[in-house]
């Protein structure tokens, strides 16, 4: 299963279509209960030297894991909400590299890159970095966590850049980062294209039960069943826009998924413009093609 993970890893840097529902399925089934293997973050960075660097770090980070646990005992076992732990950090890292990727592809620069000159490699690490830090406030509590995450993520942003960039490099990076954390909450304003990013990444990660809207486990409700309707989803180029999302439904209850969750981040965010969004429903009887939003 890891080799499966790997796979689809590399089609984040790849022109393939990125199939975000078996990246959720491969990151769940890599073992981490055990002591000896914390959990492993992923990410396509061969080509980005500061970002692997950063990457180790994390990946050698005991208390930045043990958050990631403290996020998941609040939101799962203490509330019946879905995972904000690890494994929907990576999927949300992954799926910012390549929606980031896709914009950059089709000429769509980055704020880091306009507003500071940085390069497209710095944009990426804030967008992993704002990914992988998004939720550390749920450790404390569930309301307000958007506001709580900075105050964790900023003493872990100092120790995870520190030598990797020069003091206004790491200034620059850890402000854009924390940005992006704050504003992964659905009505703020994206300021920046790496915001947004992150904040429809964020949202993206809903499928069978996945879904970033709250609601109870075993309640058997509107948030619930749409949750659970929701097959796949599958992230590419877009046929008239630079990036193209697909849902699969096994019914209409989705559609609620996809207007409580998906289309308030995005039309929230600083990439509206840039995404087209399509669902179908897919059965027993055939798959048929229904547009739900072109944005």
């Amino acid at each position: 299963m890891e080799e499966e993970f790997e796979d689809l890893v590399e089609r984040v840097e790849e022109q393939k279509p990125l199939p975000v529902t078996d990246l959720a399925t491969a990151s769940e089934a890599i073992p981490t209960t055990q002591p000896d293997q914390a959990p492993r973050i992923r990410v396509p960075a061969r080509h980005n030297p500061r970002l692997a660097q950063v990457i180790e770090r994390i990946n050698a980070d005991e208390e930045l894991q043990t958050l990631w646990r403290c996020a998941n005992v609040n939101a799962v076992d203490r509330l019946g909400l879905t995972d904000h732990g690890w494994v929907h950090v990576q999927i949300v890292a992954n799926v910012g590299l390549k929606l980031l990727r896709l914009l950059r592809d089709a000429g769509i620069e980055p704020s880091t890159v306009t507003n500071y000159g940085l390069a497209n490699e710095d944009a990426e690490m804030v967008v992993v970095l704002a990914a992988l830090l998004h939720d550390l406030g749920m450790s404390v509590h569930r309301e307000d966590h958007e506001q709580i995450s900075p105050f964790l993520a900023l003493p872990k942003l100092k120790e995870l850049l520190a030598g990797v960039y020069d003091a206004t490099g790491q200034t620059i990076v850890t402000a854009e980062t924390l940005h992006a954390i704050v504003a992964h909450r659905w009505e703020a304003r994206c300021l920046t294209i790496e915001a947004g990013v992150v904040k429809v990444a964020d949202s993206l990660d809903m499928a069978k039960g996945r879904s970033r809207i709250p609601f109870e486990s075993g309640s058997v409700n509107i948030h619930s069943v749409s949750a659970l309707a929701i097959e796949g989803v599958t992230l590419g180029p877009g046929e008239a826009k630079p990036i193209g999302v697909e849902v699969a439904m096994s019914n209409w209850a989705g559609i609620f998924q996809l207007d409580e969750l998906l289309k308030r981040k995005l039309r929230n965010s600083s990439i509206a413009q840039y995404v087209e969004v399509t669902a179908r429903i897919v059965g027993e009887g055939g798959a048929q093609l229904v547009p739900v939003y072109r944005l």
